[in-house]
Formats: C-alpha cells, structure tokens, sequence
C-alpha cells in the first residue's frame, strides 16, 4: 500500500471568507484548519469573493487570500483563475496547489475541471430545503446542479464532511460513503482574559446564527412571545448579522416583544463570548445545519442547546437529553426551553456536560485531520469514515 504524500500547497475555493458580512461557521471552518495547515508549513491560498472594503489580496493568519467577483461571478472569476493558473497566469499565477479544496456551499466551483482528482470536495451539508429562496427558477437550476450534476462530474474525487448525517445526505445523492471522509469542527480557545461564567439574575435565552431565511430566527420569537406571557422577564439576545435581519426586527414589532429583543449584529469575539455567558439557554431552530458550530461555542460557557432534530446536523453536535434537547416541532421547541429555564439543576446538568464535550474539539485536532485526507488524495488514493488525527 502506497504511503501519504507530504503535502507542500493548498488552493481553497469558498464564496466569502471570514470577514465577509454574511460570513459563517463554514467560512470559519475553511480559515481555521487553513491557519492550522499555514502554522505546520504548508503554502496555503484561499480564493473567494471581493466585498465592500475588503482588499484584492490579503493574508490572514498565515493564509494568503485572493479576492474577486460578488455572489455569483466569484465562480466565474475563480474558474478563470484557475485555468489560467494552469499555464502561469492571472491572479494565482505561482500557485502550484498539490490539493485543492472546493467548498460546495450549494454549488461547487468546479475546480474537477481544471485540478482532476486532486480536487477535495467539502459539503457541510445538502442544500435541498434552502434552494426555493434563491426562487424558483434558480432554485431548480441550484439543486440539480447540487443533486444531480455535481455528484456525477466528482464520481472520482473524495469528498470531505462536518458530520455523520450530511454523509447521510450525500448517500442520498448517490455518493459512495467510502470516499466521504468526516472532518468535524474545532473550537477556539476562549479569548485572553475570559472571566469566568457569570449567569444574568434574570432568565436569558440567546442565538448564536446568521440571520438568513432558513436558520428560522422567527421560532425563536415565537418562542419567547410565548413564553413571556408565564415568564415576564425573559430576554432573547440574537448574535450575528445577514440579509434577513430587517425581517426579524419587523417580526418582533408585530409579536410585541421589540423590548424584549437584542439584535446585536456581528460583533467581535470578546462581545459575542460575553453575550454567551450571561445566557441560560442557547437556541439554535435551523431548518438545516452540517454540523453547528455555536453549539459547541455556546457549550464552551456550559449553555445547553435546544434545537431541531430535522435540521439534521444537531443530531451530531447535540448529545440529545444530556448537553441539550431536540425538538421536533415549534410547539416542543416552547415546552422544552421553558422546562430548562425552570429547572435549574436539569439545565446546569446539561450545561457541565456540554461545557466537558466542548474540550474534545480543537483546530489544530481538526486540521490534523484535514491534513490526512489530503496527504491521502495526493498519495492517488480515497478513504471515508470519521477521520481521527
């Protein structure tokens, strides 16, 4: 059996980076095990989209970042770079990626096209219930692209995931599970000078989310206008920004509970960790999620969970009954956070044990495991199964 090949460069495609706007836990994933890989002596780019103030080129903890194109023509822009990058031109001209990562964050870059089976193809997780937002002709037009035509154009390539039931989603698809390798999700080391966990006297619940259509922010309201007709002082703090955010603040207008919503935006880390601390409950009522990062980030300050068991990942980063509670409607998701605000010994219980489960995950664990499937895709061969550093 052929060894690993020592990897020397890394091209990683992805929509936005981690200072885009609309940024999330995905984006943080790819720049983290990035820095990771970047910290170990690997030559590592990132290409991506250009936004409002954001330079053409950068480096980020050791990651150079090359940036181009909006939305939609950041694919366009990218495929020609890459092309071009093939013969020694354009913006990655240089570049001689010995792997490429290709984010399918719904489409793909189609970076098979230019790299062959050099190609990684990361999927948080299926696209389907998100699609009908971009309407109904796009939505179509993404979702085959997604379903049908992205697994049949990577039938050779490995396939990189956050978890085991997105694996679930792509065998759906028709993607063997045997070049489908799990690479979860680390965590950051809370920021220098973190005091320890001081609860709010007051029941508080808070979302850690972006706040687009289908993480479902408006549960959350529903939830707390409920609730604040048996719980008068309840308070929801929402921590994270996106397109949607004028929805939500209108939603809470209508329900009446304007004053009893902060809508905080995107803040630093330092804010968002303090945000966390004070909160009883940790609400996250996605429609879909790979794996969920603020689990583990609200877990870091023993904060428990309660979120849906149809969004799919939840089921993976929630240890349902013990660091959190899955709910399968919107009238459970009600009864269950008002029985962890009213049951102290219950919700510190869960909170121990998700703030214990939050130490078993670390980048520099997660990048160790990256760097196995590509040393293993650049050595010309496959694997699946949870990867283990």
């Amino acid at each position: 059996m052929s060894t690993p090949s020592p990897v020397r460069s890394v091209l990683m495609l992805c929509w936005r980076d981690t200072g885009h706007p609309q940024g999330g836990g995905s984006e943080t994933y790819l720049q983290r095990i990035g820095a990771q890989l970047a910290k170990s002596g690997v030559e590592v780019t990132l290409r991506t989209a250009r936004y409002d103030g954001a330079a053409g080129r950068d480096v980020i903890d050791g990651v150079r970042i090359s940036r181009a194109g909006g939305r939609y023509t950041v694919y366009i822009r990218a495929g020609l770079a890459m092309v071009a990058c093939r013969v020694g031109l354009g913006p990655l001209r240089g570049i001689r990626p010995d792997v490429v990562i290709d984010s399918q964050n719904g489409l793909p870059f189609l970076a098979r096209l230019a790299f062959g089976r050099r190609v990684v193809l990361l999927v948080h997780h299926c696209h389907r219930e998100q699609w009908p937002v971009a309407g109904r002709v796009l939505g179509r037009i993404g979702w085959f692209v997604e379903s049908r035509l992205s697994p049949r154009l990577h039938r050779s390539n490995q396939y990189v995931t956050v978890s085991l039931p997105s694996v679930r989603d792509l065998a759906d698809l028709g993607v063997d599970i045997h070049r489908v390798a799990v690479v979860r999700n680390g965590l950051d080391e809370l920021p220098a000078g973190t005091p320890a966990p001081g609860r709010s006297a007051t029941p508080r619940v808070v979302v850690l989310s972006r706040l687009v259509p289908h993480k479902q922010i408006e549960d959350a309201l529903d939830a707390v206008a409920v609730l604040r007709t048996r719980i008068p002082d309840l308070h929801l703090d929402v921590v994270g920004g996106g397109w949607w955010q004028d929805r939500l603040l209108e939603h809470a207008q209508r329900l009446g509970i304007a004053q009893a919503v902060t809508f905080y935006g995107h803040v630093d880390e330092a804010t968002k960790h303090a945000v966390v601390q004070r909160s009883w409950v940790h609400v996250l009522p996605s429609r879909k999620e790979g794996w969920a990062l603020a689990v583990v980030e609200a877990a870091q300050h023993a904060v428990p969970t309660v979120g849906y068991r149809s969004s799919g990942g939840l089921t993976d980063s929630v240890v349902d009954g013990v660091t959190g509670l899955l709910v399968d409607d919107r009238d459970e998701l009600v009864d269950r956070i008002e029985e962890l605000l009213g049951d102290a010994v219950l919700r510190e219980e869960m909170g121990a044990k998700a703030e214990a489960r939050s130490r078993e995950f670390s980048w520099p664990q997660s990048a160790a495991a990256m760097r196995t499937v590509l040393e293993t895709v650049h050595a010309g061969r496959r694997m699946g199964g949870v990867i283990q550093p």
